[in-house]
């Protein structure tokens, strides 16, 4: 005890002052009026770290904090009742007490004022780097130790006023002479305190006061694909893309406007645009792809648990009826086409001069992950099918979905099942995801213990990967990225599901049978859905297929079966393994595929155009002038 103040409550109010100081509060895409927000266009060194998974943001609604606060009052409501009597007793009496040292003139020091000695400038002008968000464990261990030291704390003061009597009828004379004066100063004191902050690389890295609001329970990590890039400074675009069918999804872009190559990557199954950047400067794809100068585009599929759609009245079930075959010829189309367009307007602006001719002036890669793997494939195909230009020159397929003819026997029993009750589940399950902020925001902090306690999270861990057939990939890891948080979480559609099961039960790469041959007649042209691996030979630009030894969700045979039935169809196409997991190829740092995957970029080289010059107009004219002379003979 010092001055009054016991030292686990001091170190309690310094971890919140310390954890509130740390958070930077980032706006939501939402709520800027325009389409597109972009940052400082700097790009950093190569020698940061990847620590974007371990600094702390947070985006605190105060009306969603009263209500869960709330809540979380019910649950605990011995301790609040416990808790909340001889707290605001003693701030009472401590406070009467200072008001009698003050009249009198006495010079000795308050005895109980708890939070005065925390909010000392000297403690917080470095911010801190370390994630200070707690999990459900973490948070009732905390109520438990908070609540024990009340009682220790009634104890003392108990003690105090029984061996100085005199104290405490002084104390308790000046309460009823003037009930209403300490209890203003008390509720200023403990509600709002001004805190003195700096930021680190400020112009002005002084101290600044700040109001301090000491209840922040729900610190849980919010951060979006953009907050992760901006904060490693570099250039950050929003592009809201818009499908043919209402939907609205969000294309994410580190933008070099004036590079003439460009790479789009796609992510898979429950994951996002966050898996490309996740492992901070040194071990992203997307950052690796920037610094090499490309112009880099992050995909985003549909299914999220906000229901981003034109029409704001969808309902559930309407919104999640897509399965793959959506994602192919409807996400990919409407996202590389919004590329192809902002690209062009762009090398069109800094190259006015240029020569123009019906070719794109800009050459795309794109780069795709599982089940972004397979929608790739789909869209290609299907664009050659109907003649329209794809507008790609390489495709990098990271363990591609498309054959599962061997899965673990989780997904195989589940497949059956999703087959035999299909017409049942449709009804009842048109998703799966966390409908509730509540209960993602418990998930949240659920994998935080994951992580916290190594012996909690090693259990789940070799529970995830002998249910998903023994991959090693870091599930634990996974589950903990931003991008699974209270505000949304990417969703997985039922027919997306439904869809897999039929490709492992006819072990075709097909698309979607709807299960009605007059449906299928009207939408493919034919009674069976389209089997994508008979028209590989449409396939017209360079195909890398990577696969994973210990990827146990797309084994290494089945990425083969791609292979092999792209090089019976005459496709220029690779294929390499590395000793992976299915997760390790966006979520791990793995040096030699980040060298692989640059390496298969660098394989395609923009086209140089060539600037016209008035003498070579000349000379144009002058030729054509004398051809049209000799026909004219």
């Amino acid at each position: 005890m010092e001055n009054g103040v016991s030292s686990f409550n001091q170190f309690i109010h310094e971890l919140s002052v310390d954890s509130d100081s740390s958070s930077v509060d980032y706006a939501s895409a939402e709520d800027e009026p325009d389409e597109i927000y972009r940052s400082t266009p700097s790009s950093p060194l190569s020698d940061g770290s990847g620590t974007c998974r371990t600094s702390t943001h947070i985006n605190h609604d105060p009306h969603w904090t009263n209500w869960v606060a709330y809540i979380f009052s019910w649950i605990l409501l011995p301790a609040r009742f416990l808790l909340r009597i001889p707290f605001l007793l003693f701030r009472l009496l401590s406070s009467r007490e200072s008001k009698a040292s003050l009249d009198t003139g006495s010079p000795h020091p308050r005895t109980f004022h708890p939070f005065r000695k925390v909010h000392s400038s000297k403690d917080h002008v470095v911010q801190r780097t370390i994630d200070r968000r707690r999990g459900v464990i973490e948070d009732l261990h905390l109520a438990i130790e908070i609540f024990i030291e009340a009682i220790f704390d009634m104890f003392h003061k108990a003690a105090y006023f029984v061996f100085s009597p005199f104290a405490a009828f002084r104390i308790f004379g000046k309460w009823f002479s003037s009930p209403s004066a300490g209890d203003k100063d008390i509720d200023d004191n403990v509600s709002n305190a001004s805190v003195p902050t700096a930021t680190l690389g400020a112009n002005d890295p002084s101290p600044r006061e700040r109001n301090l609001t000491l209840h922040h329970t729900l610190n849980t990590d919010a951060r979006t694909c953009r907050d992760v890039i901006t904060e490693l400074g570099y250039p950050y675009e929003a592009i809201h893309v818009i499908t043919s069918d209402g939907y609205v999804i969000l294309l994410e872009r580190l933008p070099r406007r004036d590079a003439r190559k460009a790479v789009f990557l796609q992510h898979g199954i429950l994951d996002s645009s966050m898996g490309w950047v996740s492992n901070g400067v040194v071990g992203s794809p997307a950052f690796a792809a920037f610094d090499q100068g490309y112009d880099v585009f992050l995909g985003n599929f549909r299914g999220l648990v906000s229901r981003e759609h034109m029409d704001k009245n969808i309902s559930l079930r309407q919104y999640w009826r897509f399965s793959i075959n959506e994602h192919g010829t409807e996400d990919i189309p409407a996202m590389i086409e919004k590329i192809h367009e902002v690209k062009t307007a762009e090398l069109k602006l800094s190259h006015p001069n240029e020569e123009t001719n019906d070719e794109q002036p800009y050459k795309l890669c794109a780069i795709s992950h599982s089940m972004g793997g397979a929608a790739m494939l789909m869209y290609v195909i299907i664009r050659r099918i109907e003649e329209k230009p794809h507008r790609l020159s390489r495709l990098v397929l990271l363990s591609p979905a498309g054959f599962h003819d061997e899965t673990s026997f989780l997904f195989t029993v589940a497949h059956y099942i999703c087959l035999l009750l299909a017409p049942i589940l449709a009804l009842f399950v048109p998703a799966l995801y966390i409908p509730t902020r509540f209960f993602r925001m418990l998930f949240n902090k659920l994998v935080r213990d994951f992580h916290n306690y190594p012996a909690v999270g090693g259990l789940v861990q070799t529970i995830l990967s002998y249910g998903f057939g023994g991959d090693s990939s870091n599930w634990v890891g996974v589950l903990g990225l931003p991008h699974y948080n209270m505000n949304d979480m990417p969703g997985l559609s039922f027919r997306v599901i439904h869809h897999l099961a039929q490709i492992k039960r006819t072990k075709k790469f097909r698309m979607y049978d709807f299960g009605s041959k007059a449906v299928n007649m009207e939408v493919y042209g034919s009674p069976e859905p389209i089997d994508l691996g008979e028209y590989y030979s449409l396939i017209d630009i360079p195909v890398d297929l990577v696969a994973g030894k210990k990827d146990q969700i797309i084994t290494s045979s089945m990425v083969k079966k791609h292979y092999r039935l792209m090089k019976n169809s005459g496709v220029d196409v690779s294929y390499n393994e590395f000793e992976y997991g299915h997760l390790d190829f966006t979520f791990a740092h793995h040096e030699e595929l980040l060298a692989f995957m640059m390496s298969r970029l660098l394989l395609v080289e923009p086209d140089l155009k060539r600037q016209s010059s008035p003498k070579k107009a000349l000379k144009l004219k002058k030729t054509g002038q004398a051809r049209s002379g000799v026909s004219s003979d």
